[in-house]
């Protein structure tokens, strides 16, 4: 549910006005980071994997999400795809993988 929500409000929210030039370079890659991570994150979690898959589950959540987020803003007028604004996106996907990673850690240390 996260997911689609956080997707729904990407692509919303994309297409208002406001977003033209929300974050100034190099900001918008950190703000690209910080919502992918969030995106792959719960994409990882929602699919109950760990491990190797999980990571690649948050990679690939964040790189889908991140792809027709791009394919989008490519026919919005005033706004352009970018193939470093994706590499952003998957970074955050990557970021997800390590934090959830490092928590499975943490948890099993507990144990």
């Amino acid at each position: 549910m996260t997911v689609i929500l956080a997707s729904a409000g990407l692509y919303v929210l994309g297409t208002q006005a406001f977003a033209m030039g929300l974050f100034p370079s190099p900001w918008d890659k950190l703000a690209h980071v910080i919502t992918f991570a969030w995106i792959g994150g719960a994409f990882g979690l929602a699919t109950g994997k760990r491990g190797w898959p999980r990571v690649f589950y948050c990679i690939a959540g964040a790189l889908l999400i991140g792809i027709t987020d791009e394919w989008h803003q490519a026919y919005l007028p005033g706004r352009t795809a970018s193939w470093s604004d994706l590499l952003a996106d998957a970074a955050g996907g990557a970021l997800a993988a390590a934090a959830l990673s490092w928590r499975h850690w943490l948890i099993q240390r507990r144990i």
